[in-house]
Order: C-alpha cells, then structure tokens, then sequence
C-alpha cells in the first residue's frame, strides 16, 4: 500500500484558537486543551442499521469540538462500579461510527509522531472510545504519540449475523474503515501513516487479533498491543452463533433501538449448553467475511506474522475481576456463575484461588501463549508480557482491566473506580509512567527488549515456553 500524501498541519499560530487540520476528509475543526489538541466525533463510516459500512465522503468542513458517541448498549452495572463509570456520560446513537484524534499542542513544525490507535474493549457489549476513562492526554504529552480512539457498533447491532440475511462481523468492518480513515488522514495532524500502533484490551485486544487476518485490513498498521484477549474462548462457537442467530431474527432494522436493547439478554445463550464461550456471546465469526473459516485460522495468523509486530500478554489474575462480585452474589460473567451461593464459604480463599487461576488459564493465558508461539514460529517478530500490578488488599488486585488506569493516567477520573480503591498516588503516577513508557516504546520500535519490573510487569522476548 502507498503511504498518502502529507497534508498541512492544523494552523494553530494564535494562542487559544481553535486548531484547524487541512486533511483528505475536509477542514477538521478541533478545539484546545491544555497540552493537548482535540479533534473528536469525526464521522469515518455511515451505516444502516445490519449493513456493513460505508466510507463517509470528503466535505468542506468537519466540526470536530464534540465526543463520539455511544453505541447504544444495555447497562452493565457492575463495570459503572469496577471502572468508576458514570451512567450517561456519552449520549448513545446508532450513527456512532466516529473517532478522535489527540494531538501534543507544541508540536513542531516538520515533526512526525507514531500513531496509536485504541479499540476500546467491553466483551463487543459495552464500552466506547471516548469515554473519560480512555482519555490519552497523559500518554500523549508524555510519550509524543498521536492517539486515536475509535467507536465501532456492539452487541446485536454489531456482531450477529448469519452472512445471508444478515451481514456477520460488522464492528469488524467497522474498525477496518476506521483504520482506512486513519490511514489517509493522520499526516494532517502529524501522525505517521507508516508506524501505525493498534491498542486495546479484552474485546479490543481479541478484535485486534482478528484484524490481523481480516481481509481489507492489509497494510494498513504495522504493530499490534494485543492486551488480555478472551482468545481461549473464541473456537467453536457457531452453533450457539446459530441459535442466537435465530432469535434474533425477528429484530428488523424497523424495530425501535430501545426495544432491540430490551431483546439482547433474551438472545444471549445458556453457559450450561454452550460452555465457556457463552460467557462472552457476541464476537467475531469465522467463514464469514473479512474473516477465514476456522480451519484456516493458524495459516492466516502465520501468513500475518511477518507483516506484523505484536506485543501480546495479560495480567496474572484476570478471573478475579469476575470473581469477587460472584462472591457477592452479583457476577459479572456466566463464567463465574457456578460459585454463586453459600457453598463457596466454607471451601475457603484456596479453593477461590485456584478457581481464578483455572479461569485465567482457560479463557487467556493458554491462548495467549499459543498466539505468541506460532507468531515466533512464523518468523514473526514480538515479545509477551504479564502485568503484576494491583492495590494491595484489594481484591481487584492483577485483575482484568487493570492496566487500563495506569495507561491513560489521569488518577482524577479513576478515583470512583473500585478497581483502583486505595492506590497510593505515588505509585500510580510511577507505575503508570512506566507501563505508558513502555507501550509507546513498542509503537516507535517494535521491540522493548526484555524487561522485569516487580510488582508491575514482566516482558520477554519470543518464544515463551
């Protein structure tokens, strides 16, 4: 693929005006911020709703002063609490296929930064990219990076479809236009098109992966931070794909949203009859495109390797984040399901313990291991991680989610969040600054070399038996 053609700069010569980038798509209006330039709610796509999507056109100007929208999604109460979310932050709508883009304020004349680009995770349910949680100033300033953040669709709106009737992996399609936008735009804010970085975690990292092989989505980054992917339960899911499939049938794009949001948990799938993988219904389909059959999976991913870096890990207690509401009788994963009830008590902390290990294991570290494994043998270049942070005492300590504070690093809008109650401050911004340090690192080099940092993070070098 050609590398675009550099366009102008945002002309931001006056202090306090409002920053204006001469791209491809238009003249994009952002807004100021502190250290930071702001351009956000850029259309990239238009869809109907179950239609794949389609590029927006260029036009003269682009009001880019505004947050993305949501798509819409049902409540997941229990991630309000975790991440320290406030219900309604973003307004929902359908027409949600936007992104933004955070640029340092002082960036020179002629000066050219690596781009990162974050799916945001959710389980492909919930979630959306410009939450303030995701807010990249910090790792901007910090580490002289662009990043932009993308919106894609979730749920039924977005990962449910039979291929016939109905079109399979539209979040997927989504993000491949949201890179092609990224692709021919970001020079206009100084951006790299040629070291382009894509983040995410859990539903972002598995999404990431699966970009890897998608077709249509060649070329069009160089790296991959594949962070907690949910890969152990991603095979052999079509059948209770199927079922869903067939419930859901009767939502047409006439119904009216709320009533399509009130149908989802009618249509999520039994664990008892469809095992781990109904713990996280929604997701990519295979044989479907932009995505090979199953069978194909290994050949794709090691064709990929050698056009693209990856750094791929977890935390070493990501079931916990699950486990400690299903002690409290409010879980938030069918996996978990089975430790409800009073049982658990008289087992003790051992049993709990090993539980949560059996899960990690079983949902992340094994495909993990085996994703970085083939990668090496197909002459791909990358290093695993495993990230050991946590508060001490409590009980979300190394869980799931729990890089996420320490990389966009703004203690203030992570201070309702359970996930962080308790951190001593001095440890966060410390933390924080090296976990940021070296996930730019990975995005400028591709290699960030062996590395071992008690209490926040391992990485090593592949393979990783």
């Amino acid at each position: 693929m050609t590398t675009p053609a550099r366009t102008s700069r945002s002309d931001t010569t006056t202090k306090g005006a409002s920053p204006v980038w001469s791209a491809p798509a238009g003249q994009i209006v952002g807004r100021r911020d502190g250290q930071v330039l702001r351009a956000g709610g850029i259309r990239y796509a238009r869809a109907a709703r179950f239609a794949p999507p389609v590029a927006q056109t260029p036009v003269e100007r682009i009001d880019a002063t505004g947050p993305s929208p949501a798509c819409p999604q049902p409540r997941v109460e229990f991630l309000e609490e975790v991440l320290g979310l406030t219900p309604g932050e973003l307004p929902f709508d359908e027409d949600c296929l936007r992104l933004s883009v955070t640029v340092p304020a002082d960036l020179a004349v002629g000066e050219t930064l690596p781009v990162m680009v974050m799916i945001h995770g959710g389980s492909y349910v919930s979630g959306a990219g410009d939450l303030e949680i995701y807010d990249p100033e910090v790792l901007v300033v910090e580490q002289r990076v662009i990043v932009v953040r993308v919106t894609y669709r979730l749920g039924l709106l977005g990962y449910l479809g039979d291929g016939a009737t109905r079109p399979a992996n539209l979040g997927l399609l989504d993000q491949i236009e949201a890179l092609r936008w990224v692709r021919t735009n970001i020079a206009a804010f100084g951006g790299d098109p040629d070291e382009i970085t894509l983040f995410g975690q859990s539903a972002g990292g598995d999404a990431i992966a699966h970009l890897m092989i998608a077709e249509g989505a060649e070329g069009l980054f160089r790296r991959a931070i594949i962070q907690s992917p949910p890969i152990g339960v991603m095979p052999g899911r079509s059948a209770m794909t199927d079922a869903m499939m067939r419930i859901a049938q009767s939502l047409t794009d006439e119904t009216d949203i709320d009533d399509v949001l009130a149908a989802q948990p009618t249509v999520e799938p039994s664990i008892a009859r469809h095992g781990m993988s109904a713990g996280m219904p929604f997701g990519v389909q295979y044989g479907h495109h932009p995505l090979p059959a199953e069978r194909d999976l290994d050949a794709a991913w090691s064709e990929a390797a050698q056009r693209v870096d990856v750094l791929i890990g977890s935390t070493d207690r990501e079931a916990s984040l699950f486990i400690a509401k299903a002690l409290g009788g409010r879980p938030l994963s069918p996996w978990v399901a089975p430790l409800r009830g009073s049982f658990v008590a008289p087992l003790g902390g051992a049993f709990v313990r090993r539980v949560g290990q059996a899960l990690t294991d079983r949902i992340y570290g094994r495909g993990i291991l085996d994703f970085a494994e083939r990668h090496h043998r197909a002459g791909g270049r990358g290093q695993r991680y495993l990230i050991t942070w946590g508060v001490p005492g409590n009980p979300y300590a190394g869980a799931h989610t729990i890089e996420l504070p320490l990389l966009q690093g703004k203690l203030a809008t992570w201070l309702d969040a359970d996930l962080v109650a308790g951190v001593d401050p001095d440890d966060f911004e410390r933390s924080g600054r090296t976990l940021r340090r070296i996930f730019a690192n990975f995005a400028r080099t591709g290699d960030v070399g062996v590395i071992c940092e008690p209490g926040l993070i391992e990485v090593r070098e592949l393979p990783v038996r």
